[in-house]
This record gives C-alpha cells, sequence and structure tokens, in this order.
C-alpha cells in the first residue's frame, strides 16, 4: 500500500477516534481498540496478525508500566489512610504564617500530589481549605487554585502516575532524568499559575465559601504521623530514582556501586521499598492490623482498573502503526526535526489531543505513540527524551474544559458558575502548560 494511502488512514483513524469520544461518547479504551483493529484491517494487514498485533501492542505496554502503577496506587492510598497528606497541609499553613498561607497550598498540593491521585488528594484537603477561606474571609480562589496548580503538576510531571510513567515507558525514557525536569518546570508552572494567577483572578471572582454545599469537617484532633517522616517517605522514591540515573557521577560504570545504585534506583525496586516502609511506618507502627492493611493496598486498585486498560489500548494503537509501516512513514517526514523542534511538535498535538479528548492520561498515551516514530529516527540523547516526555505533560494539561471530569469537580466544590471556572481553573490549567512548556524549550538547548 502507499504511503499516502497509509498517511491517508491514519488521519482518518484519528478522525474516527476523536468523534466516536467526543460526540458519541464512548468508552476510550474501547475506542482506540476499535480504531487499532479497523486501521490495520483497512491497512491490507493480515487478520490473524492484526490480532497478534492487538495481543502484542497490549503485552508490552502493561509489562512495563502496570507493576509501577499499582505500587504507586497502593503507596498513595497508605500515605492517604495514614493522614499524611493532612499532615503535610495542615504543618506548611501553621509554618508559612497568615500573609503566605497560597505557598503553603500550593506546596502542600505539590508534595501531596506526587503520591495522592489528583482527586484524592483535592477531596481530603477540601476540609483544611474550607478552614482557611472561613478564618481569612478570602476568595476561595485565592488559595484553592494555588492547591489545585500543585496537584495538576505532579499528576502529569511526575511519576508513579499513570501519564507520565506510560510516556516514559512509550518513549524509552529514563525516570530520573523526567523526575529532575520536572521539577524544574513543573514547581515553576504551579507557583506561576497557581500563586500569582490565583492572587490576580480572586479579585475578579471573589466567591467565598461555595453555597448549597456540604461542607466536610476537618479534624484538629486526629493523630497524624510527623511531618518530617512523611516527607521522608514521599521523597525517598524520587530520590532514589535519580540516584540510579546519575550512579555514574559517584562510581565507576559496573563497580559494585553502581550496580548498586542502578538497581535501588529502578523504579519497581523503589517503589516495593516504598510500598514496604509504609506499610510499617504508617501501618503496622500506628496499630493497623493486617487485615486493615491488606483491605487499604486492596482498595488502591480499584481507581487503576480501567487506566491500565486505557494506557494498553495505546500500546495496541501503536503496535498497530508499527506494523502497518505508518509509523516509519511519519518518522521519515519528522526525521529532519531536531530535538527543539520535537518539543514544539509534541506540544501542539498533545495540547490538541487534551482538548479534544479531556482526559490529561489518554491524550499523553496517543500522544506519546505519534510522536514514537520520529524519536525513532533521530538519535536523542536520555536527556532530550526526558524534555519531550515533560512536554507532552504540559501540552496534556492546557485547556481543561468541559469534557475533563476535574473541571466539574473544581466548579462543584468552589461553587463557581461554568464561566468562573473557565475564567480560573481552566486558565490555570493552561498556564501550567503554557509555562511548563517555554521552560522545556529553553533547556533543550542546553542539554
Amino acid at each position: 500500500m502507499s504511503s499516502s494511502t497509509l498517511i491517508l488512514l491514519f488521519v482518518l483513524a484519528i478522525f474516527v477516534l476523536l468523534y466516536l469520544v467526543m460526540v458519541k461518547k464512548m468508552q476510550p479504551f474501547l475506542v482506540l481498540l476499535i480504531v487499532s483493529v479497523l486501521l490495520g484491517l483497512f491497512a491490507g494487514v493480515d487478520p490473524i496478525k492484526v490480532v497478534e498485533s492487538v495481543q502484542k501492542g497490549m503485552g508490552e505496554t502493561l509489562a512495563q508500566i502496570s507493576i509501577i502503577i499499582g505500587l504507586g496506587a497502593m503507596f498513595g492510598e497508605i500515605l492517604n489512610v495514614s493522614g499524611g497528606a493532612e499532615r503535610i497541609a495542615s504543618t506548611l499553613i501553621d509554618k508559612f504564617g497568615e500573609k503566605r498561607l497560597n505557598w503553603a497550598f500550593v506546596l502542600s498540593g505539590f508534595l501531596v500530589g506526587i503520591p495522592v491521585f489528583f482527586t484524592v488528594g483535592f477531596v481530603v484537603l477540601i476540609p483544611l481549605l474550607y478552614s482557611v477561606v472561613r478564618r481569612t474571609n478570602k476568595p476561595i480562589l485565592y488559595f484553592g487554585l494555588p492547591l489545585l496548580s500543585g496537584l495538576a503538576v505532579t499528576q502529569s510531571f511526575f511519576p508513579p502516575h499513570p501519564g507520565p510513567v506510560s510516556t516514559i515507558a512509550i518513549l524509552g525514557a529514563d525516570t530520573g532524568w523526567v523526575i529532575l525536569f520536572g521539577f524544574l518546570t513543573g514547581l515553576p508552572a504551579a507557583i506561576v499559575a497557581g500563586v500569582f494567577y490565583g492572587r490576580f483572578i480572586s479579585k475578579k471572582i471573589p466567591v467565598l465559601l461555595p453555597e448549597n454545599v456540604e461542607i466536610p469537617k476537618f479534624d484538629n484532633n486526629k493523630e497524624l504521623p510527623g511531618f518530617w517522616l512523611i516527607i521522608c517517605l514521599v521523597l525517598l522514591p524520587l530520590v532514589l530514582m535519580l540516584s540510579g540515573t546519575f550512579a555514574d557521577l559517584f562510581f565507576a560504570e559496573g563497580s559494585g556501586g553502581y550496580v548498586a545504585l542502578q538497581f535501588l534506583g529502578s523504579p519497581i525496586i523503589v517503589l516495593t521499598i516504598a510500598v514496604l516502609l509504609t506499610l510499617y511506618v504508617l501501618g503496622k507502627k500506628r496499630g493497623f492490623s493486617n487485615t486493615d492493611l491488606q483491605s487499604i493496598t486492596t482498595k488502591a486498585f480499584e481507581p487503576i482498573g480501567g487506566i491500565l486498560l486505557i494506557i494498553g489500548a495505546g500500546g495496541i494503537f501503536k503496535q498497530i502503526l508499527i506494523d502497518t509501516g505508518t509509523s516509519k512513514i511519519i518518522g521519515d517526514v519528522m526525521s529532519d526535526f531536531g530535538g527543539g523542534s520535537l518539543i514544539i511538535t509534541a506540544f501542539l498535538i498533545s495540547a490538541a489531543i487534551r482538548v479534544a479528548l479531556g482526559s490529561a492520561t489518554v491524550t499523553m498515551v496517543t500522544t506519546s505513540s505519534l510522536m514514537l516514530p520520529a524519536i525513532q529516527q533521530i538519535d536523542l540523547s536520555q536527556p532530550m527524551l526526558a524534555l519531550i516526555v515533560v512536554t507532552i505533560a504540559s501540552g496534556a494539561t492546557v485547556l481543561s474544559h468541559f469534557n475533563d471530569g476535574a473541571f466539574w469537580m473544581v466548579g462543584k466544590y468552589f461553587g463557581l458558575t461554568e464561566k468562573q471556572t473557565l475564567m480560573s481553573w481552566t486558565v490555570t490549567e493552561t498556564i501550567i502548560g503554557c509555562v511548563g512548556f517555554v521552560l522545556c524549550f529553553i533547556i533543550s538547548f542546553f542539554v
């Protein structure tokens, strides 16, 4: 089949995918599966080979990331149930003082969001946010947007969350470099969007506490774990993964120390250590029974089943592109692009898919599958690959609107109209994405 025909089929497949998800509201996993199979068949691939491609794409993708996402979910759930998220936020709020509470909230969201899913972190910290709004009589967006910005950045920029983990696996990027660039771009983006824009827009939308919303109570008497203990547990996996990436700075390649750091810096080993440590320190030592801990860790798997299927379906789409030859054609078209141009392309593709599909995770999986052919044609360094991962994350953050569940959740909990949510939450997400992209582009000139 000619190259032009394959490209035409590919473009048609993308339009069908977007139509079924956006207009027909079909489940993204099912849509990705159907579109992948049809693309393979119409491209002239043998039907049996199409089935084999489906199995290979699903299996290879999930083999790399399912363990990491599962361990990350358990790690986050233990921290949540133990009160770790509340401890981080309450301590930072006490330390920063009345005049810098918005800074406390952005750092709280950032630190809590590393191990905990966005929705969980938001719901857990809402009582604390409400109590501060009531006490200070400031608009809810003044503190709410910093909290949301911190949470939003970590969901897209940092492992072990599904979006970045799947993108790292598909593109073959190094986790340590992604974490480093995630800090260098994500934290400034959260501060600009949350603290500075939050301060500005809260004057335009001076909503206090939401009306007709049941306000959950924050238990000030609840015994919480120590602040520095939680900080150490949250940062330990990141530090170990960074150590594995930069092991050659400390030991000669192939030496015992080098091998040890590489082993301990592997995301699977790191998260296994983190889970076991939190089970003991925040579980057994705080009076949880084995049955309690089993229930907590089992519950952690509930929200990730659908996510894993969607990520696996993205792997199927990638494999079909490879087996039809479409992947090579796309790569040839983009083969003259340098790292900087790839960063621009990755951001634009990711942003467009984000606007269309809504889900940041689906966006990152789809974008990384589309970018893979071009990346395979160019000899990119690990730092540049990591920058492309963070760039895709930036594009997947912009322009949250009506097709994103977070849009409606923010509007409900903050008591905002749709217009006010667009002016606050949507713009905040867009600032995060754009600042992240600009910083990635600047850094690309130095790596």
